[in-house]
């Protein structure tokens, strides 16, 4: 695994595009604090850019460097969680502007996966995860799913779990508000 991890980072310093195994489905992804990787990452999935991506992060530490101001819920949420959760937080920063949601939002999931682990403790960036589709087409839930047009377009695509054919279910999505809001957008 090390050294897959290690071409993975590699690639992610580079600009370049990862197709990778998550604790949901496989994913494209890109250095989600680099503009030109996400809009190529925009323009591989043909995803229309006021549609937004999630980012990944191995700890609930870091998600305050990336949100202005974090909920108090949010804290909560991601502690209790029993399954993988996806938050729409708030007043995003630091991040690749064409990443960030009209309404200045960002999708965040704290990612518990031996890979993205340990890709996310070297990269130390968050890392933007979408699935491994062109928008619009079925998701592919295990890695025989992803057609061969899309990894064409990735720069680097992880050896782990390639032979897992356990289906991955998506993860659940709230949204969360500046005045406390919540919205369940996917259970």
């Amino acid at each position: 695994m090390n050294e897959d991890i290690k071409k993975a980072k590699a690639t992610l310093i580079a600009g370049g595009i990862i197709c990778y195994p998550t604790d949901t489905i496989w994913g494209l992804g890109c250095d989600a604090t680099n503009p030109e990787a996400v809009e190529k990452l925009f323009k591989i999935k043909k995803r229309d850019t006021s549609k937004s991506m999630l980012i990944l992060l191995n700890d609930i530490g870091r998600v305050p460097s990336y949100i202005e101001e974090m909920p108090d819920v949010a804290y909560d949420l991601f502690e209790t969680a029993t399954s993988p959760l996806t938050l729409i937080l708030p007043n995003a920063k630091n991040l690749a502007p064409n990443l960030i949601a009209d309404d200045g939002s960002i999708a965040v999931r704290i990612i518990d996966h031996p890979w993205c682990n340990k890709l996310l403790q070297q990269f130390k960036k968050p890392i933007v995860s979408t699935s491994a589709n062109f928008s619009g087409d079925s998701t592919a839930k295990i890695y025989d799913d992803i057609s061969e047009q899309i990894l064409s377009h990735c720069d680097y695509v992880a050896e782990y779990d390639r032979d897992n054919i356990i289906s991955g279910k998506s993860s659940s999505i709230i949204k969360l508000g500046t005045g406390g809001e919540v919205e369940i957008i996917r259970e």
